[in-house]
């Protein structure tokens, strides 16, 4: 009885054996077509990254006519070192278009040094800001991460700043002789908030 019961349990054991080893290579060497394979593939991507917010982004909409400039290699660069800063200072998407839009207006997004008599007094770096005026050294505010964190404490002194229009946060911070020549970068800021938030 032991015998034949071993026989039997070896035999079933046998027949999922074969089982498998017959269906599996069919199922696994299959050729998917290409419409089936790739919408898997984007969903799954997808579910691992999340979206940004649009809504916070620009919660009041875009004030007056908007302007765009291409970005190159150090500007795309400086953009996602605003980003990180942003990220590391635990602030939002907004914080970030608010400082994207800053630079865009200030530097066009280039870490600009002295620029002798083009220069506006001493300013530098990304946000223009001052070593007079007590942003930091020369070396601190030409520092992407440093100039970045800097602004972002200004920023985070204005109440209400996550519900302002860009130019008026911006504005607050920087006290700019242009106070309105912010506002047409916030689309571009927003934009780009989008492609490298999650990047």
């Amino acid at each position: 009885m032991n015998t034949i019961m071993r026989k039997s349990v070896l035999g079933i054991a046998g027949l999922a054996f074969a089982g498998g080893v017959f269906a599996g290579p069919a199922t696994a060497h299959a050729t998917p077509t290409p419409e089936s394979a790739t919408p898997t593939t984007a969903v799954a991507v997808q579910a691992d990254k999340p979206g940004v917010d649009k809504g916070k982004l620009i919660p009041h909409g875009v004030q007056g006519e908007q302007s765009r400039i291409d970005l190159g290699d150090e500007e795309t660069a400086n953009v996602k070192a605003i980003i990180a800063a942003t990220k590391k200072a635990g602030l939002d998407e907004r914080a970030a278009v608010i400082s994207i839009g800053t630079s865009l207006q200030e530097s066009k997004l280039e870490n600009l040094g002295h620029l002798g008599d083009r220069n506006d007094h001493d300013s530098l770096g990304l946000f223009q800001q001052r070593p007079t005026s007590g942003w930091g050294t020369p070396e601190q505010i030409t520092d992407p991460e440093h100039s970045t964190l800097a602004f972002l404490k200004g920023l985070k002194q204005v109440d209400g700043w996550q519900d302002m229009p860009l130019t008026d946060a911006a504005q607050t911070v920087q006290v700019s002789a242009y106070p309105d020549a912010y506002a047409q970068w916030e689309q571009q800021a927003a934009d780009l908030v989008t492609q490298h938030w999650n990047s």
